[in-house]
């Protein structure tokens, strides 16, 4: 198929929901619909109409659809963001707090400096230039103290890691040279090494999704985390289950909690936005006939 310029012009607000009635969904309240047009956009808006349309092609929509069931999934889909990010931040500090203690007691304060630690050289100065730029930024007063009081290039690990992003620090573990220490860190969490590293790079990547408000209820995810093998804590039965779906992230999220925070509540929160939003499909996030028998899920 051959490209063409982009013509379309920009639209008024009116407009805008002009186009949505002369497609067929139902505006109940005209007043709030242009409120919503103009504080969260059409373009962000339109995610959650998607699944309300009966022709792709023509953008029709289903009888009955209406402008509140698409912000009502759009509502969902935020307060499930922030349920999300909210585990993952523990998850992230854990996991920071375990990989420097379990390398720099085995490999000294500034092992992630080591390059004879690291399987690709390249990848690593590459990941070493992204700390020294986080390192550069921030103003962290302890980081502050440490560039009056030291000369080295970069602080230990337990200041730069502090405030180098989950990014970098996924590449680290990546990278380090299959060891003892590479194995038991991830298998404190319940994982092989090669799983946990896949499973780092699925949380960065839902990290940036949930910070950028953009939509994770029904995405398909670009970053596939590893099948794990042989967990050594309850996993998923199923192995049928598909790895690029939400319900597959938020497994993981379980898992790693159980390690984190084995008193979490994230089961309950989960339950309990479920039955905010009775309309919102689960099988639309991947989950599957049988997920409530889940020992993971119970």
């Amino acid at each position: 198929m051959s490209k063409v310029p982009y013509r379309k012009p920009a639209l008024t607000y009116q407009d805008q929901l002009n186009r949505l009635k002369g497609r067929g969904l139902i505006v109940h309240d005209d007043v709030k619909a242009l409120h919503l047009l103009a504080q969260v956009s059409y373009y962000r808006l339109s995610g959650y109409w998607y699944p309300l349309l009966d022709d792709k092609q023509t953008h029709r929509f289903k009888p009955g659809a209406t402008f509140e069931t698409g912000f009502r999934l759009y509502c969902f889909d935020r307060e499930l963001r922030k349920l999300v990010l909210a585990e993952l931040e523990k998850i992230e500090v854990a996991i920071r707090a375990h990989m420097i203690y379990v390398l720099s007691h085995r490999f000294g304060p500034f092992w992630f400096t080591d390059t004879t630690l690291f399987t690709d050289t390249a990848s690593h100065t590459r990941t070493i230039s992204s700390l020294m730029a986080e390192y550069s930024r921030s103003d962290e007063e302890f980081i502050r103290a440490f560039r009056q009081k030291y000369n080295d290039p970069l602080p230990p690990s337990w200041m730069m890691l502090e405030v180098a992003s989950f990014g970098s620090l996924s590449m680290l573990y990546k990278n380090l040279n299959t060891t003892i220490e590479k194995r038991q860190i991830a298998s404190y969490f319940g994982l092989d090494d090669g799983t946990f590293a896949s499973w780092l790079h699925c949380i960065v990547y839902l990290r940036n999704v949930c910070a950028h408000h953009s939509r994770l209820w029904n995405r398909v995810m670009s970053i596939q985390p590893r099948i794990p093998k042989n967990p050594r804590k309850p996993w998923l039965i199923n192995p049928l289950v598909s790895n690029n779906r939400t319900y597959f992230a938020l497994s993981m999220i379980l898992f790693l909690l159980s390690t984190v925070n084995p008193n979490h509540r994230f089961l309950q929160k989960l339950s309990a936005l479920f039955h905010n939003y009775p309309e919102v499909g689960k099988n639309a996030m991947g989950f599957e006939a049988g997920w409530d028998n889940e020992p993971l899920w119970q």
